[in-house]
């Protein structure tokens, strides 16, 4: 049933880091928030959607020296590729901003000083391990060992990618840079740090508000059991980023001044539109619904440090965290780190956006599960469904329409119940939008679109014979198909945006989600063009091709 109660969204998206471009792994995220955004503006709810660059670090630092040129500009490049590569997949961002802003440096030095006025912020002197040979302390990701857990090589500083466990960095076994390909020294150095243990109270209670899927909230409560530790905020020169007030060579870490990039994006998409209120959303009793998506890799910044900084700063904590798992090809992740990726730009030189976001939509739910992507299967899972069943709904009705009715809808159906029963079957799939189970979604569309083709094919409107007697008859089958499709349609227009806006064209009508209940009748529908191409394996070779 349609709901009339309205709601007030903001969703981000992970913000992606500014040293390289979006590949299809980042995208599995944006496209399955993306889904879950097209389908509540359908419903009439008022949602905004925002991400931005995660654009500081010693990655962005080092990447800008090898290309010769300023950090600075190195970030605007970025920015421009990824807000391209979103565009062209028809990620609908109301805003995707940069970290490496004023409205975020204004933030972070405004939350950093009610931490410190509040008592969280604490000095500590460290060992940390330093690159003697480029004369620089290591970040978490510039080192990598082996896990002291699971025993897994080739691991970062800060995390195994295996075990998903979290250690500080001198707890790795054969540590070495990144950078200098050397085995690092310990060198002391003080930091500053957030008293996360300080917020554990409040922290075990909010895990279990209804914040978290079960799944995420057994991984977060592994680090209660572990013991929560302070968080270290501060990270030394050279680096790029923003500097901390008071504290000579020290500099705010990415890790900070990152999530505060969901605040200073919505702060300036309010400077863009008028009618935005930004304390509206972000007071602690804002009526806005918040909710992040998120990969399992980095559930521990947004289910404990992230909540418990909002918390401490009395602004409105999210009302969901929702979180996916890798995207993985042969069984291994898609990572840019690890050199294994295929870009979203390049996707489009062999594929087109529908497609990818059709496959994603089928293997997405709301579990933290990985995803495999097998090109082959695809491949026969766009042709199968689109084109065999999806498009050629339309495709063989309209001909009809065409041919013999100048295009003009009968005034009536064929079959009443069997629409009526298409309608019913609103209500599960609006659950599963609701509940990001896209892959039910998927399942429940094509089996409608099986039942409509059955009932073509039992009608066989190409065996009814033409004259006067026998077209009302004709009209009223093809009619149907139409409408049959149209209903489908308008469930996978969040899923299938280009594929959308062409049968909108078609059928001279918008999908609109509560219009479900009223049939096209006498209505005229535009003549029948190719909706959709059939895909052809080739592509796979033209596509492997671009990385030899």
């Amino acid at each position: 049933m349609l709901s009339t109660v309205l709601r007030k969204i903001l969703v981000t998206c992970a913000l992606p880091y500014a040293n390289g471009p979006i590949h299809i792994g980042h995208m599995l995220e944006h496209i399955q928030a993306d889904i879950w955004v097209r389908y509540q503006r359908m419903r009439g709810h008022e949602v905004w959607f925002v991400s931005a660059d995660d654009a500081h670090g010693t990655a962005i630092m080092l990447k800008s020296e090898n290309l010769g040129i300023s950090s600075n500009q190195l970030i605007k490049n970025i920015r421009r590729e990824h807000q391209r590569d979103f565009i062209n997949f028809k990620i609908s961002y109301d805003n995707y901003y940069s970290t490496h802003s004023i409205e975020n440096l204004y933030l972070l030095r405004k939350i950093f000083s009610s931490l410190n006025t509040n008592g969280l912020i604490q000095k500590k002197i460290i060992s940390q391990f330093y690159d003697n040979i480029k004369n620089i302390f290591l970040p978490d990701r510039f080192i990598k060992g082996t896990c002291p857990l699971c025993k897994s090589r080739d691991q970062y500083g800060d995390n195994c990618e295996i075990c998903s466990s979290t250690y500080d960095p001198i707890d790795l076994i054969n540590p070495i840079s990144v950078i200098s390909g050397t085995k690092p020294i310990l060198k002391d150095t003080e930091h500053l740090y957030f008293n996360l243990p300080l917020l554990s109270d409040f922290l075990k209670k909010w895990i279990h508000s209804g914040v978290l899927e079960n799944s995420v909230i057994k991984k977060t409560k592994e680090w209660f059991q572990k013991g929560l530790k302070p968080w270290g905020i501060s990270r030394d020169a050279p680096y790029f980023g923003f500097k901390i007030p008071g504290f000579p060579n020290k500099y705010f870490y990415v890790w900070l001044d990152a999530p505060i990039g969901y605040i200073s994006a919505f702060k300036n998409l309010c400077l863009k539109n008028k009618k935005l209120n930004f304390n509206s959303l972000w007071h602690k009793k804002s009526n806005y619904e918040l909710y992040h998506f998120i990969g399992k890799d980095i559930i521990y910044f947004h289910t404990l440090f992230w909540p418990a900084i909002l918390e401490a700063v009395y602004l409105r904590k999210p009302n969901g965290i929702f979180v996916h798992g890798y995207l993985t090809m042969n069984g291994l992740k898609l990572s840019k780190s690890r050199g294994m990726l295929i870009t979203a730009n390049d996707w489009l030189k062999c594929f087109d956006s529908d497609s990818l976001r059709y496959y994603y939509a089928s293997k997405l739910s709301n579990n933290i599960n990985d995803i495999e992507m097998d090109l082959e299967h695809f491949i026969t899972k766009i042709n199968s469904d689109i084109v065999n069943k999806l498009v050629n709904l339309a495709s063989r009705n309209a001909y009809f329409i065409n041919k013999y009715f100048n295009g003009y809808l009968s005034n009536e159906l064929s079959d009443d119940k069997l629409y009526q029963y298409f309608i019913n079957s609103s209500s599960k799939i609006e659950d599963c939008f609701e509940n990001r189970e896209f892959s039910t979604v998927i399942r429940e569309s094509m089996r409608l679109i099986d039942i409509a083709n059955q009932y073509i094919n039992e009608k066989k409107p190409w065996k009814i014979e033409v004259k006067e007697e026998n077209m009302n008859k004709l009209q009223k089958i093809c009619t149907m198909g139409i409408n049959l499709f149209r209903i489908v349609m308008i469930f996978l227009k969040p899923i299938l945006p280009d594929l959308a806006n062409k049968t909108e064209l078609f059928l001279i009508s918008n999908l609109v989600w509560q219009s479900i209940k009223k049939p096209l009748l006498s209505h005229k529908i535009n003549k029948f063009k190719p909706l959709y191409t059939r895909i052809s394996f080739e592509k796979i070779s033209q596509l492997m091709n671009l990385y030899r």
